[in-house]
């Protein structure tokens, strides 16, 4: 796998999950799990950023190998 894809992935990820997607949010809203659905979207922010740094800090050390 191409580390430097890896990263953008993650990275489009991440700008995708911090930005507020309304039709989506209202769903969550009408149905009555806005707490749940947002509390999930940050469990993965969270996730997505661990990997980020796991995956940023293996292509440093390629480098340096």
């Amino acid at each position: 796998m191409n580390s430097n894809a890896s990263i953008d992935a993650l990275e489009l990820m991440l700008t995708d999950l911090r930005t507020r997607n309304e039709p989506i949010r209202h769903k969550a809203a009408f149905r009555g799990c806005q707490p749940e659905f947002q509390t999930l979207v940050s469990r993965l922010i969270e996730q997505l950023e661990t990997e980020l740094i796991d995956a940023k800090q293996t292509v440093r050390l390629q480098k340096q190998a």
